[in-house]
């Protein structure tokens, strides 16, 4: 019988095998900060898409409402329903348990979006929560009071709120409930005439942006004013107010109305912080902050943010780039009085 021959296959030495592990790490290393800017590209998109959704949504709103934008936020008439009244919009709700009747509640109830339109994957459970969440505990945050000082899971107030809100709209456009404050300066409702007659017409007018989210429960948007111990306010029902009194600075109710120069201006520069000076930063909508501005988030590549425009289109924008091309507007269409907007003043500063 002939004798088989036997056939030796050549095997991985150790340092072949080290060498191949090693070129796999390499790959490894080089794909994973594409596949990571890859997946922050897809949430910054589907933001994009949220948010536009939302325009649109306020578009067909003020159609339907004789070209009028609805308030960012009221004190309700009741606890259930969207109804409020004019002579409640005070200085502070003479009915506490009624809570806010907000934005995002009368275009969803109305039909005009979805109530995940107002949410995205891209910040902490898909957004920020009621400041009065109601007696749901998932719609809470942990160390989250309400406007009563309780804790979760106080049934009233309840607000008319989408449940998690990850967009806040231009204040110069919403007004807030100040309607009857007995004072010089009040809000009003704004037409979209007024704006599309501006000098940079709807096109040029950012109507909405994203929330800054700093990671650390939305205490981005706390109040530590009103609470006392460990436990915050959440003021994810306020606008952001993008201009300063030139006399009154943030607190832009009590800026006079004499004469016929403008009264109010953009913030300067230097007081858009940066992603890394806001890591941590909390009551960023507060009177203790420079500018309510640094309430935008900076979250999508390239420390931008999502904003949509009067007209419905968006953009992707660094918040500073807002403000250097005078994106707010040229009035504080909202607020009564001598309206208009210095666009020179700190221009560069």
């Amino acid at each position: 019988m002939p004798h088989e021959r036997t056939i030796q296959r050549p095997a991985f030495t150790l340092i072949e095998l080290l060498v191949v592990i090693a070129i796999i790490a390499v790959i490894i290393s080089i794909l994973l900060p594409s596949l990571a800017g890859a997946r922050a590209e897809g949430r910054a998109i589907k933001a994009a898409a949220a948010i536009r959704s939302v325009g649109q949504g306020v578009a067909a709103y003020t159609t339907e409402r004789h070209d009028m934008f609805p308030p960012h936020y009221v004190y309700g008439a009741d606890e259930e329903s969207t109804r409020w009244k004019e002579e409640d919009q005070q200085e502070t709700n003479p009915t506490p348990a009624n809570g806010y009747v907000h934005w995002s509640w009368i275009l969803f109830e109305d039909g005009f979006t979805p109530d995940d339109a107002f949410t995205t994957s891209a910040v902490t459970n898909g957004g920020a929560p009621r400041t009065n969440p109601g007696r749901n505990p998932n719609d809470w945050e942990p160390g989250q009071a309400n406007d009563l000082g309780q804790s979760c899971c106080a049934e009233l107030p309840r607000d008319r709120q989408v449940r998690r809100m990850a967009f806040t709209g231009n204040h110069a456009i919403f007004p807030r409930n100040k309607f009857n404050t007995g004072t010089r300066r009040r809000n009003k409702l704004v037409r979209g005439s007024s704006i599309d007659s501006s000098a940079f017409g709807s096109s040029g007018v950012i109507l909405a942006g994203e929330f800054f989210d700093n990671g650390n429960s939305w205490t981005s948007l706390s109040d530590t004013t009103q609470v006392g111990g460990s436990e915050r306010l959440i003021k994810s029902h306020r606008p952001i107010t993008p201009f300063l009194g030139k006399s009154s600075g943030i607190d832009v109710f009590n800026e006079p109305d004499r004469g016929r120069i403008a009264r109010f201006e953009y913030p300067p520069l230097t007081a858009i912080l940066s992603p890394e000076e806001l890591r941590g930063r909390e009551d960023l909508l507060g009177n203790g902050s420079q500018t309510t501005l640094n309430a935008i988030g900076r979250h999508h590549p390239g420390s931008t943010s999502n904003f949509v425009f009067v007209d419905g289109h968006v953009e992707r924008l660094k918040v500073i780039d807002t403000v250097k091309k005078r994106m707010w507007g040229d009035r504080f269409w909202s607020i009564t009085g001598n309206n208009k907007v210095d666009l020179q003043s700190n221009l560069g500063n």
